[in-house]
């Protein structure tokens, strides 16, 4: 099976040039997710290499949770990987309907494990942890496909949430 790194550099996920992102920092290179998750068989191959992190790992959550929108359709792909139920974190709990920011079926005491597309500094992922944990739900795992290795790490550390890589920024880098 081809390396994840591969496979994201041959789709033109890694672009350069001047990009602002959700951070609010700007970069000279913009790791574009979304260009491997509207991929069938790149989204199959992350789906795998998440499945295969959470067995070599013993992570056996009750749900897998995707923030909108760039973890929504691997957590998609990882649920229907694993066969485990999904949960959609909003970014913002919306002002009609059922007002809620998480999607899907909730009991409160059960484990999910986070997917997400890129980490940066983890703001994104923070917010939507404590949003589960709001609701009673127990995080200590994120699972990102590229971490960009500029603080997300330690700032979900320090909220007791160990963020797992399945490529980081360097290893991108070193390829291209």
């Amino acid at each position: 099976m081809k390396p994840l790194a591969d496979a994201l550099k041959e789709c033109g996920a890694i672009k350069f040039g001047d990009f602002m992102l959700a951070s609010g920092k700007k970069s000279s290179y913009y790791v574009d997710i979304k260009k491997a998750s509207t991929n069938p068989e790149l989204l199959k191959l992350i789906a795998s290499r998440v499945s295969e992190i959470m067995k070599l790992h013993s992570i056996k959550p009750d749900y897998i949770g995707g923030v909108a929108l760039g973890g929504v359709p691997i957590a998609v792909s990882v649920s229907l990987e694993t066969g485990l139920p999904l949960l959609m974190i909003r970014k913002e709990t919306k002002d009609y309907g059922t007002k809620g920011q998480i999607v899907g079926d909730i009991l409160p005491g059960r484990e999910v494990i986070l997917v997400e597309d890129v980490t940066t500094t983890g703001g994104s992922v923070i917010k939507a942890i404590h949003a589960l944990r709001g609701e009673g739900l127990v995080i200590h795992r994120v699972i990102t496909v590229v971490d960009r290795e500029e603080g997300a790490s330690g700032i979900l550390a320090s909220n007791e949430v160990e963020l797992i890589p399945l490529v980081r920024m360097s290893e991108l880098l070193k390829k291209i």
